[in-house]
C-alpha cells in the first residue's frame, strides 16, 4: 500500500497508537526515555498544521464603541474564540495527553531493546508483558574486583587473582549452571525430570513462571573471553539487573575469584530485535511513526506474542 505523507497534527495523533521498540542508552533511567520520547513527539505535532481555535456564537460576539481599538478588537473576534488561540492557549499537545507505558523496565546501567506502548497500544504492551516472552542479554563481567552491589558504579570491595580463570573453565560452569536452572524449573511443577511426565510438559511449550517474581534462566553461554573481561548471553524471564549481576558474582566466586558487571546489554525481547531499535538521534516523530509501523509487522508475523497458551510453573507440592 501506498505511503500519503500526513501534515495534519490531528490525524497523526489519531494514528499514534502501538508498540515502539527503542534504544536505552546505558547510565539513563527508563522514565527520562519515556519523557524524552514523549517531549519529542509533542514538539513534532505541535510543527504539524494545527486545527482552527473555536468559532464563537454570534450571541457572543464583541460590540465595538466606534473607537478605533474596539473596532479591531471587533474584527478579530467575529469568528474566533480568542480563548482557543494557540497564542493564548498554549502548544496544542502536551505529553501528558499521551498515554506511555514500557513493556518490561531495564535498570540504570542495562542498555539495549526497551519496548514502550503508545495509547491503544498499552493493551498490547499488557499482554505481551502478561505472556512473559524471552529476553536475551550480554552481559560482561570484569574480573579481579568486586564492587559493593556488583556494578561498576559502586566501591571496590576485593581483589583477587583471576589468571588460573580460563574460557573453559567458565563454560562448564556455564552448561552446569543452566542444567541446574533447567531441572529446577521441573522441580518447581512437581515433576521429575526423568519421567514421562516432564516429557509431556516440555512438548507444551516453554515453561514460565506464573508471577513476575521468581527470575528463570533458560539459558547461560559464553560468548567472548578476553582477560580480565568475558561475555555471557543470557537467556531469561523476570530477571532484574540486579538478579543478573548476583548471578555474574556467584559464577565468579565459583571460579576461585571475584567479578563485576562492567556492562549489560538487552540484544532481543521476544522478536524483537536490537538491530530494529530507535537510537537516540531518531527519537523524533517521524522516526517513531516509522517504527511503529515496523513494530506492528513484527506483531502480525507472529500473533502469539498476544495470544499464547503459556505454561505456569507452579510451586513444588511439600
Amino acid at each position: 500500500m501506498a505511503l500519503t505523507k500526513v501534515y495534519d497534527a490531528a490525524t497523526v495523533f489519531k494514528h499514534l497508537n502501538g508498540i515502539i521498540n527503542v534504544y536505552k542508552p546505558a547510565g539513563i533511567k527508563v522514565k527520562h526515555v519515556r519523557n524524552a520520547i514523549l517531549s519529542n513527539i509533542c514538539k513534532g505535532l505541535n510543527e504539524l498544521e494545527q486545527r482552527e481555535p473555536r468559532k464563537l456564537p454570534k450571541s457572543r460576539l464583541l460590540l465595538g464603541t466606534g473607537t478605533a481599538a474596539d473596532t479591531v478588537l471587533h474584527k478579530i473576534a467575529e469568528d474566533t474564540d480568542l480563548s482557543d488561540h494557540i497564542l493564548a492557549a498554549g502548544p496544542r499537545y502536551m505529553p501528558d495527553d499521551i498515554r506511555c507505558a514500557a513493556v518490561a523496565s531495564l535498570g540504570r546501567h542495562t542498555s539495549g531493546v526497551l519496548l514502550l506502548g503508545l495509547n491503544n497500544g498499552l493493551k498490547q504492551s499488557s499482554l505481551i508483558q502478561r505472556n512473559r516472552p524471552v529476553r536475551v542479554y550480554h552481559v560482561t563481567a570484569r574480573m579481579g574486583t568486586a564492587t559493593e552491589n556488583h556494578l561498576p558504579d559502586s566501591h571496590v570491595t576485593v581483589r583477587a587473582n583471576h589468571r588460573h580463570v580460563t574460557a573453559e573453565r567458565i563454560s562448564g560452569l556455564a552448561s552446569s549452571m543452566q542444567a541446574s536452572h533447567q531441572r529446577k524449573m521441573y522441580e518447581l511443577c512437581g515433576v521429575d525430570l526423568q519421567t514421562q511426565a516432564a516429557y509431556e510438559l516440555a512438548c507444551k511449550g516453554l515453561l514460565r513462571p506464573a508471577d513476575n517474581s521468581q527470575p528463570v534462566v533458560y539459558g547461560i553461554k559464553l560468548i567472548h573471553f578476553e582477560r580480565p573481561h568475558f561475555t555471557l548471553e543470557l537467556h531469561t524471564i523476570n530477571e532484574s539487573e540486579q538478579y543478573m549481576a548476583a548471578l555474574v558474582h556467584d559464577m565468579a566466586i565459583e571460579l576461585r575469584t571475584v567479578a563485576h558487571c562492567s556492562q549489560l546489554r538487552c540484544i532481543r525481547h521476544a522478536h524483537f530485535d536490537v538491530m530494529d531499535s530507535l537510537l537516540r538521534h531518531g527519537w523524533h516523530l517521524p522516526g517513531i511513526v516509522r517504527n511503529m509501523r515496523q513494530q506492528r509487522d513484527v506483531l502480525e508475523a507472529h500473533p502469539q506474542l498476544l495470544e499464547q497458551q503459556r505454561v505456569d510453573l507452579h510451586a513444588a507440592p511439600q
